[in-house]
């Protein structure tokens, strides 16, 4: 079992930035593929970005690429999103999750956090 505790949502202005953080309780926290996922009531869950158990890939969705970075650390058992550049439409609860696969995070990752809310002001 992985337990995983998100951090730093908030209130930003259009253009603004945040980070966002992820605790995650087990010692063995290496051994697993993190991501960030985002819902919002008309669109849904969405995959954000994504990072190996040992970090050294990543992908990201289109929508944030170029704009969010996903990094981790294995010492510290945590993830983070730095999220640039924020957007109205990026307004959303976010989600860290977890799985021991890279194809199962992007399907259907087994463990998730309980969300931070993100609102970006126009």
């Amino acid at each position: 079992q992985v337990h995983l505790v998100e951090s730093g949502g908030g209130l930003v202005q259009a253009g603004g930035s945040l980070r966002l953080s992820c605790a995650a309780s087990r010692r063995t926290f290496s051994d697993y593929a993190m991501g960030w996922f985002r819902q919002t009531p008309g669109k849904g869950l969405e995959f954000l970005a994504g990072t190996s158990s040992s970090g050294a890939y990543t992908v990201y969705a289109d929508s944030v690429k170029g704009r969010f970075t996903i990094s981790r650390d294995n010492a510290e058992n945590t993830v983070d999103l730095q999220m640039n550049s924020l957007k109205p439409e990026d307004t959303a609860v976010y989600y860290c999750a977890g799985d021991l696969t890279n194809e199962g995070l992007r399907r259907e990752p087994r463990y998730w956090g309980q969300g931070t809310q993100v609102t970006v002001s126009s």
